[in-house]
């Protein structure tokens, strides 16, 4: 019962909920339990050192592995197709932990010049302190990768869609570049693109990180991340970057958390998709704004990609820009009083949560990024970021009729 089923080959709706996950053979509960603890005994020396030397299954210490987060791992690398997973306390502490394992100093990256604030900053600033050169390119061509790379590349790291920007990058092509110029891991962060809107292993991806404080949890009340690739991959990570030099594993609460709101990933994740698509198509034909940023619309440049790449479901995540000169304002000034009028979204930061939430990048989760750097790549003041939540989409349209009105 539970165990016996290979759940990878089972499709995503029945993965997701019992992938990773049986009932606890001790007592029979079903749900997986909260093994708060920070140690684990053994009945005999020589049952430890085993586990210390890993010739024997078990766990030793939670830094280092914890039955519920297992279970989370296991249930994460079923449903992105990898080998293994490794938790961590968040979704920094999965990109940084991937770096540390993967990066030696001397050894150069090609990222990607569109990437969440706290990704920029880590490939801007902290990657020079360990000797590691970064060099940043706009992937939505991924020529641009292929003249990028040099003899010492060894990750090309990616996000798509971008963060805020929306822009596609092509997984496929990009892995495949990289792939044949050499012992090059391409990293995806597809966090605005959960399964099963895209699964960057399948495309030609080596590792995948998800901050699971969106929507892998998707109810806003933790913090973590996951990476998720080949076990040789994996297994570096864990033990160089999240058990030792970060030590950054999840707290079994948080991952008991994760479990629990990965259960409905599947009917949240289309119904995020299918509300962001309502009101992407309702923004663009307003006569306020500028351009709709929305891998769903034909007028996105990277449709095309898109369609085949996110399984034309597009994902939960917007971005617009207003005009530039509404009834005497800026765009800018503008948009602070359309998002200061909304009442059903919430001004926050964060993403993938049941509510619906709007931010200002410019302002807040971009404000660590160099203005000229900022508007290089499109993040402008004027533009909004929108999370598209789980309430009435036509709720969510009567909203910003009313909050345009009030422009």
């Amino acid at each position: 019962m539970g165990t016996k089923v290979n759940w990878r080959e089972k499709r995503f709706s029945t993965k997701v909920i019992h992938g990773g996950q049986a009932f606890d053979k001790g007592t029979g509960a079903l749900a997986t339990p909260i093994y708060q603890t920070s140690t684990f005994c053994f009945e005999t020396v020589e049952e430890g050192a085993g586990k210390f030397d890993k010739s024997i299954p078990g766990f030793v210490y939670s830094r280092g592995g914890n039955p519920t987060n297992r279970a989370l791992e296991e249930k994460c690398a079923i449903i992105e197709g990898g080998e293994d997973c490794v938790a961590t306390a968040s979704g920094m502490g999965a990109i940084g932990s991937t770096m540390v394992g993967l990066l030696r100093t001397g050894d150069h990256i090609v990222t990607s010049d569109t990437l969440y604030g706290g990704t920029d900053v880590l490939m801007r600033t902290n990657m020079e302190h360990f000797g590691i050169e970064v060099s940043f390119v706009d992937m939505t061509d991924a020529e641009n990768v292929r003249k990028a790379i040099k003899e010492n590349t060894k990750v090309v790291y990616l996000e798509t869609p971008a963060n805020p920007t929306m822009a596609v990058a092509d997984i496929k092509a990009i892995a495949n570049i990289a792939h044949e110029a050499g012992d090059i891991k391409v990293v995806v962060d597809s966090t605005f693109a959960p399964p099963p809107v895209q699964f960057p292993l399948a495309l030609g991806a080596d590792i995948v990180v998800h901050s699971v404080t969106k929507y892998l949890n998707g109810h806003g009340d933790v913090i973590g991340g996951v990476v998720i690739g080949k076990s040789e991959d994996i297994a570096i990570i864990r033990g160089i970057g999240v058990t030792k030099l970060n030590g950054t594993p999840p707290s079994p609460f948080n991952s008991y958390l994760v479990l629990r709101g990965m259960k409905t990933l599947d009917i949240r994740v289309k119904l995020h998709c299918e509300n962001a698509m309502e009101i992407a198509k309702f923004l663009e034909g307003h006569e306020y704004i500028e351009k709709v940023h929305y891998p769903g619309l034909e007028s996105h440049p990277g449709h095309e990609i898109a369609k085949v790449q996110m399984n034309e479901m597009y994902g939960g995540m917007l971005a617009f820009e207003l005009k530039e000169d509404i009834n005497g304002m800026s765009a800018f000034e503008a948009g602070k009083k359309l998002v200061n009028n909304l009442t059903i979204p919430s001004i926050a930061v964060s993403l993938g949560d049941p509510d619906t939430l709007v931010e200002h990048p410019a302002s807040m989760t971009h404000a660590s990024v160099p203005k000229e750097e900022r508007e290089k790549i499109g993040i402008t003041d004027g533009l909004i970021r929108l999370s598209v939540g789980l309430e009435s989409a036509e709720d969510l349209i009567e909203d910003f009729e009313n909050s345009f009105k009030q422009i």
